[in-house]
């Protein structure tokens, strides 16, 4: 599983974009909730605010994020999970909906968030099942 905080980096170069791209090229197959797209989206919109980006180029990597290799997992059937590792957390629902899908699924949810990397270390059973970025391994 991976989150836009990863599939950003697959398409605009930021620190920590090595890692994310040695994920995408290997032999994964990658998850993610709905969530991802809007996301993604609202990523790239705030670096053409930004200037980082112009609208030419945000509008083709929105384009080009249809086509990226993951499946989109509905969310509707997560709401109640994710609320839950929410407010035991201190997450938003909206990163919640990662830890949940990754929870459900049994299987790791890989993040370049720092801030929900140190939320969740305070609690191991549920970081058990979330990975950084750069801890890649084949």
């Amino acid at each position: 599983m991976v989150d836009a905080s990863v599939v950003i980096k697959w398409f605009v170069p930021e620190v920590q974009t090595d890692a994310a791209r040695r994920w995408l090229a290997s032999s994964h197959e990658y998850l993610s909730p709905d969530l991802l797209f809007p996301e993604a989206g609202n990523a790239i919109w705030k670096k053409v605010r930004r200037g980082e980006l112009t609208v030419d180029e945000g509008q083709r990597l929105v384009d080009d994020l249809s086509g990226v290799a993951v499946e989109a997992i509905a969310m509707r059937d997560l709401a109640a999970d994710a609320h839950a590792v929410a407010v035991s957390t201190g997450l938003t629902v909206y990163d919640a909906m990662y830890v949940a899908l990754a929870v459900r699924l049994e299987t790791q949810l890989i993040t370049a968030d720092g801030r929900l990397m140190r939320t969740l270390a305070s609690h191991p059973l549920i970081a058990a099942f979330v990975r950084s970025v750069d801890d890649f391994t084949e």
